[in-house]
């Protein structure tokens, strides 16, 4: 019986110690992986412009282009911004570490290496890698307008939905990425630090068009950021409509889309709302209103919309 072999893992290391790169060889060579050296980061950039590893361990102090330079060039390539990068060093102190962290590593091992701790290490983030890869494949197919941000506003990854509108609306930097205008930064830098308070709006709109909004959605990496494109802002209603009724602007783009017969957790979706927060403009609107149910107030609705349009 003939079975298929297994695809053997790419690794990449990086280190201007031959010592480390021989030592580092033979126990990767060991663990069934392909191994490609680099002893500085110009001959990184340049095998990963022929292959792409799936791993990369780098050294972080080199001549010329350190570790952590290498590393930010390295994660400017859309097509390596998921391989995890593992800090090779000597030095432990915080502050490198986290530099190492912040340039877009996953971890940080100290010299002399432990090659079980570091086989250990590849072996985790390796799986990580590919469970990664999976739930964005899963995205894709879903259907669901998602994104990912680098601090720095650079799109990372983005669905084929998501990347057709930020295509449309975003324009592309010298080095022909898509990346998020000063105010959209701003907004994510609040955002991203938690400020989610009353003084930071839960979605932020498209300088060029406002009936595209972005909405956090939470953490993925060191340096990786998870956002949401929300096509609709509201639900056309004309100005008149919420002061007629006697209601907020909020309130009368939940009535509005309530009465398109949009769910609570639909309208929480659409507005960059929590669930919580729409059931209680909902309260407020059946008070106003002077309604007990959502079939009242969207009959309601639907008859001053007709007035006004």
């Amino acid at each position: 019986m003939i079975t298929e072999s297994k695809k053997r893992d790419i690794a990449l290391v990086v280190d201007d110690s031959p010592e480390t790169l021989r030592l580092l060889t033979d126990a990767l060579d060991g663990a069934d992986m392909t191994v490609m050296v680099a002893m500085d980061g110009a001959a990184a950039m340049r095998i990963v412009d022929q292959i792409t590893p799936d791993i990369i361990l780098l050294d972080a102090v080199m001549p010329g282009m350190d570790g952590f330079e290498t590393c930010r060039r390295l994660k400017r390539d859309a097509g390596l911004s998921n391989v995890p990068v593992i800090f090779m060093t000597g030095l432990a102190e915080t502050e490198h570490i986290v530099r190492g962290l912040e340039a877009g590593g996953v971890d940080y091992v100290t010299k002399p290496i432990v090659i079980e701790e570091m086989l250990a290490r590849i072996r985790v983030h390796l799986a990580n890698a590919r469970l990664t890869q999976s739930a964005r494949a899963a995205l894709d197919v879903s259907g669901r307008f998602l994104l990912a941000v680098n601090r720095q506003g650079t799109i990372m990854w983005a669905t084929p939905q998501a990347q057709k509108l930020l295509s449309a609306n975003l324009a592309a930097s010298a080095n022909d990425e898509l990346v998020l205008p000063d105010p959209m930064l701003q907004w994510l830098e609040q955002a991203q630090k938690g400020k989610s308070g009353s003084k930071t709006p839960a979605m932020a709109s498209f300088p060029e068009n406002e009936q595209l909004r972005l909405q956090y959605m939470g953490k993925l990496g060191p340096n990786e950021f998870l956002l949401r494109l929300a096509k609709e802002s509201s639900a056309n209603l004309p100005a008149e409509f919420s002061s007629e009724l006697g209601l907020t602007t909020r309130e009368g783009e939940v009535l509005a889309w309530l009465s398109k017969g949009k769910t609570n957790r639909d309208i929480a979706q659409i507005l960059g709302l929590s669930p919580r927060t729409v059931d209680k403009h909902l309260e407020q609107i059946y008070a106003k209103l002077g309604v007990e149910n959502r079939t009242a107030a969207a009959a309601i609705a639907t008859s001053a919309n007709r007035r006004n349009n």
